[in-house]
């Protein structure tokens, strides 16, 4: 057994023994400004899980048009949700925190990190390594999997153990988008989210974010996650198929995205008679440039303008006590045998 009791007098202190847990999410850029949201932009697509593009293509694309039209253009949405940082850093940091008292214990070790962006992933390996942490559950916080997410969050904890000459034992997590607590914390959101407006929509759009119909055809589970999570939702409401709809939002490029659109759909909505409607997005665990932009906003005015009379955004989970208790939850499962 590896105890400092059987180290010769003269070993150096090493710190060995704790149990790691890494939080990753998507990531975000420092500040909303165009040269900061270039970084990001330029990091997030190259990433080859991201875009399934010969490089030799994409880049000049990329480091073209795309960079120099499109990173402007986002830093300005991004001032529009900012606060004292960027929303989903400031969410990811407060469910860390949630999850805290969950893992008080010495012997455990909780970080969180951005796939893209700070801090990194590679930085919050290093912490966790230095403070002695020889097996880490890492935790993509996506409850939808995807290539473009779950498995390029982990392609990034691989990377860093390519380099690492001290490698830790390491687990990750898979999807809850069918777990019952994830279903009946989305469930009770949405319920509390039409006591509080007073009055019932007309349709509630679940709206995920999109992928290149492409990936669903080349196998990526996604697709099919985000249809369950949708049904079992809708089941657990006691709701018709035409009052919880499945869409997709946040397509990019010419290719065809997943459908329906929500943007499309809301405008219909509103179009055929349905003045009051309600958008969740259970993809997100926490609020972002998506779901406080795109949606709060963005999808609000397509609705209004159509001829809709009443829209409401319901939160993501964020960091609320159901949520990290269904974290908290998934984490220990999956440390078993690693702590008790």
């Amino acid at each position: 057994m590896n105890t400092a009791a059987h180290w010769p007098a003269e070993h150096p202190a090493v710190p060995f023994g704790k149990v790691g847990v890494l939080l990753i999410n998507l990531g975000t850029p420092d500040a909303p400004e165009t040269s900061a949201v270039r970084r990001y932009l330029r990091q997030f697509l190259s990433d080859g899980r991201v875009i399934e593009l010969n490089k030799i293509l994409w880049w000049p694309i990329l480091n073209g048009p795309i960079l120099t039209f499109r990173s402007p253009k986002t830093a300005k949405n991004y001032a529009k949700v900012w606060g004292k940082d960027s929303p989903l850093r400031l969410g990811t940091k407060e469910i860390a925190e949630g999850l805290q008292p969950h893992f008080n214990d010495p012997s455990v070790e909780l970080r969180w990190a951005m796939r893209y962006g700070s801090p990194s992933v590679e930085s919050q390996l290093e912490e966790l390594r230095d403070a002695g942490c020889e097996r880490i559950v890492c935790f993509a916080l996506y409850p939808q999997y995807s290539a473009t997410t779950t498995a390029s969050a982990y392609d990034a904890v691989f990377q860093y153990c390519l380099k690492a000459r001290w490698q830790p034992a390491l687990r990750t997590m898979t999807s809850y988008h069918d777990h019952p607590a994830y279903i009946d914390a989305l469930k009770a959101s949405i319920e509390t989210a039409i006591e509080q407006a007073g009055w019932q929509p007309d349709t509630i759009l679940a709206s995920f974010h999109g992928l290149p119909q492409e990936y669903l055809e080349k196998g990526d589970p996604y697709h099919c996650q985000c249809q369950k999570t949708g049904r079992l939702l809708r089941e657990a409401l006691g709701y018709a198929p035409e009052q919880l709809q499945v869409t997709f939002q946040s397509r990019f490029g010419p290719k065809e995205w997943l459908k329906p659109y929500t943007d499309d759909v809301a405008k219909e909505a509103a179009e055929t008679g349905k003045k009051r409607i309600m958008i969740i997005s259970p993809a997100f665990v926490t609020d972002c440039l998506e779901t406080l932009e795109e949606l709060a906003m963005g999808t609000q005015e397509i609705f209004m303008e159509a001829g809709g009379q009443q829209f409401h955004y319901i939160p993501c989970l964020n960091d609320t006590p159901s949520a990290v208790a269904l974290y908290a939850d998934l984490i220990k499962k999956n440390m078993q045998g690693w702590f008790d």
